[in-house]
């Protein structure tokens, strides 16, 4: 029975099994008419040659659409599908909420809850609640439908910062989009769609830089940082000062991620997944040493003065209040004194790679924000080739 046309598909009978139009060989397009004066379904099927099994995939009604036009969308849709299992594509079909679950599940498998939880919060406020993309079938996805989540993102007040409830910046931006790219590459990856074509371009992140890694405090402003907070917040602060570490890093490290005896720091708990380790100077050795003192293994190194676990709301104002005692930039934050470590450690000569490795960071990014940095470097060594 032929179903190009609508007067054919009218005369047909209705029945569970749908009716059949060969496209090729091994691939069909399938009309499913269960009641008479419906407007149908719509299904492609193709053999996987490997195996010999059947595989299904529903198109829709397209109800909305003349009925005169639907065999030629159906057939185009029947077509995408079959190219995408051609360059090897799954045969599951998902949607782009799903796609960001299996992502969530990715990371929390391979860098832990911390990483997990901060990545789902963006989803939660920027991906979840746009509930038309989020349905939006992974390999239906266009440039248009990630341009628009881009734009409606971009216009989305900032939900925390000193900046809250103004426009959006692009750094901002950046790192919003940042998650929602790395999910749909993540699928890319898995063979959850043939092709990055809808977001390679639209979720580019814009060519700016992080205006707090312009600050750097030197050794003598650290000092009297140092001096200027509270005793619990002075002695994890210090660790920033003597390691370029993330500040909650530095935060979740235990007592038994310290070995004195070999001098060894483990940090298990980073953006960067964690577990690298670093060979402690001696004054680092000494600092770690006497913050472990009469702990149990499983106890935090650094805690507030009544015992709790260190976060981002409780350094928050006695840092920013300090930072304002002593006349610091009032951007500064705790950050700031990684990207000021970063930046000495670049200045006295240390390759990139290596301190890519000691910061827990790609080589890319340091390249991208300290790069620049090593032109004077560059500039001693071309001299001595002087004849």
């Amino acid at each position: 029975m032929k179903i190009q046309k609508v007067a054919d598909r009218a005369k047909l009978s209705p029945r569970r099994d749908p009716y059949w139009h060969k496209v090729r060989k091994g691939c069909f397009l399938g009309y499913r008419k269960m009641v008479n004066g419906s407007s149908g379904n719509w299904i492609a099927r193709c053999r996987d040659d490997a195996t010999g099994k059947q595989r299904h995939h529903s198109i829709g009604e397209f109800g909305h659409c003349p009925e005169s036009d639907r065999f030629d969308l159906a057939m185009k849709a029947a077509e995408q599908w079959f190219v995408h299992l051609d360059r090897g594509g799954s045969a599951k079909i998902i949607d782009v909420r799903e796609t960001c679950e299996r992502y969530l599940e990715h990371i929390e498998r391979t860098k832990g809850k911390r990483s997990m939880a901060d990545i789902e919060r963006r989803f939660n406020q920027y991906v979840f609640t746009d509930a038309d993309f989020c349905r939006i079938e992974l390999t239906k996805l266009t440039p248009a439908h990630v341009g628009g989540w881009r734009k409606r993102l971009y216009q989305t007040p900032t939900k925390s910062g000193p900046q809250r409830g103004e426009k959006r910046a692009g750094n901002s931006l950046n790192r919003d989009m940042t998650c929602l790219r790395s999910a749909l590459n993540f699928a890319f990856s898995e063979g959850l769609t043939s092709s990055d074509f809808a977001w390679k371009s639209k979720l580019r992140p814009l060519p700016l830089t992080d205006g707090q890694r312009e600050i750097v405090i030197n050794q003598q402003q650290r000092r009297a940082l140092l001096d200027a907070l509270p005793d619990d917040l002075s002695q994890l602060v210090m660790t920033a000062c003597l390691l370029p570490l993330r500040p909650g890093a530095i935060a979740e490290l235990k007592v038994k991620d310290f070995d004195a005896f070999q001098k060894v720091l483990t940090v298990p708990i980073d953006k960067s997944g964690g577990g690298r380790k670093l060979l402690l100077p001696q004054q680092a050795m000494l600092h770690f040493a006497s913050a472990c003192k009469n702990k149990l293994p499983e106890a935090y190194i650094f805690t507030q003065a009544n015992g709790a676990k260190w976060n981002r709301h409780a350094w928050k104002k006695p840092f920013k209040k300090s930072v304002q005692s002593i006349g610091l930039p009032p951007s500064t934050v705790f950050y700031s004194l990684r990207h000021s470590l970063i930046t000495e450690l670049v200045h006295s000569g240390l390759d990139l790679l290596t301190l890519a490795q000691i910061s827990g960071t790609s080589l890319k990014m340091i390249e991208r924000h300290y790069g620049h940095l090593t032109r004077t470097q560059s500039l001693r060594a071309l001299e001595k080739l002087a004849i």
